[in-house]
């Protein structure tokens, strides 16, 4: 008798193993875990990102030069190539105004003055009577004058005071590498400002608000108002560059008048032989200075000294003398170790080159 062959067991749907609602909710949760940690790396990367272009790049730009301890020439051109040139936000007058008017009269006009009558009444100002100034320079010893020139920094006004010398710093007016540099000032007893004006480098003159040869008379004493404004203790400005400005007659006469309405003592740089800042100064009757020697056109120490010898030698045939040198790195080295050159002659501030006469 046959056997009947033996059905298999279909396998129910049921039987089979269906994960749990815990593994289900664990399996959920880890999904929404790499989910909030990717959007989170995401957004962490983003504000990195935005911190490093518009935050860290903005930084390492301006205090590139205060990293350094030094500023020169050189990285002042590198800096200057890197923005753009920036036209001087001061209005031109009305052209019915006549060029045969006093220079004075631009300064008394309140018209004329308006960008700065914002800050206070404008009142009438009379010229210092610089005729009564003239050079102090007969003392018991012959004077020395050292201008550190191209001062911008906390970093480099810091140096010159280590120096534990008569050092006079001669700080930037404002602008796009230093746009605070006015309160440096305050550090100080005794500076100058070095206001940037017109050479023959097209880089240089790229420098915020540098005065133009082209200027017109209100321009010239708009500018010259407003470093009175930024510095109000300052006497005492010598040219930054300004090579064309200062061979130019007719603009150097124009800023020497301004500069006189606001008290200003200026001091030639001498960045040219052709300067006719001598002749101006002379008109008016007014003492002439100006650089006798630079100090630190080559980086060297050993340099250095010889120029500061030769700028002693100058002082003690001519009473005294003027040397510029740069917040440079190894120029303050060369003037910490200057002692012995620099014993024969007394070292003083630009100040004390000028006193009243008797």
């Amino acid at each position: 008798m046959a056997t009947k062959p033996t059905k298999k067991r279909k396998t129910s749907s049921s039987s089979k193993r269906k994960p749990t609602r815990k593994k289900r909710q664990n399996k959920s949760t880890f999904k929404r875990t790499i989910l909030i940690s990717l959007l989170s790396f995401t957004l962490l990367l983003f504000i990195g990102l935005a911190y490093y272009f518009t935050i860290y790049n903005n930084e390492k730009f301006h205090v590139k030069s205060e990293k350094k301890g030094h500023y020169g020439t050189k990285e002042m051109l590198n800096d200057l190539a890197k923005i753009k040139v920036q036209k001087p936000q001061i209005p031109i007058k009305p052209k019915e105004i006549s060029k045969e008017k006093k220079f004075e009269m631009h300064i008394t006009d309140a018209k004329k003055a308006a960008p700065f009558k914002e800050r206070g009444e404008i009142k009438k100002k009379e010229p210092i009577a610089k005729k009564d100034l003239t050079l102090a320079y007969r003392g018991k010893k012959p004077r020395l004058v050292i201008i550190i020139d191209d001062v911008h920094t906390k970093a480099q006004i810091q140096a010159i005071k280590n120096l534990g010398l008569k050092i006079t710093p001669s700080i930037f007016p404002p602008y796009a590498l230093a746009k605070h540099s006015n309160k440096l000032a305050k550090q100080v007893k005794h500076f100058m400002i070095h206001l940037p004006m017109e050479s023959g480098n097209r880089q240089l003159n790229k420098q915020t608000k540098t005065l133009m040869t082209s200027f017109s008379d209100e321009q010239i004493a708009d500018r010259v108002m407003e470093i009175r404004a930024l510095f109000p203790r300052a006497k005492y400005i010598n040219n930054h560059t300004g090579s064309v400005f200062t061979s130019n007659y007719s603009a150097m006469k124009k800023l020497y008048i301004a500069l006189k309405m606001e008290g200003f003592t200026f001091v030639d740089s001498f960045t040219e032989a052709t300067s006719k800042v001598r002749q101006i100064v002379h008109e008016f009757g007014d003492a002439y200075v100006r650089r006798d020697i630079f100090i630190d056109n080559t980086h060297n120490v050993n340099y250095i000294h010889k120029q500061l010898a030769i700028a002693v030698k100058k002082a003690k045939k001519n009473g005294y003398a003027i040397a510029i040198g740069h917040p440079h790195k190894v120029t303050m080295q060369a003037l910490a170790s200057a002692k012995p050159i620099l014993k024969e002659v007394e070292l003083v501030y630009i100040d004390d080159i000028y006193r009243k006469k008797k």
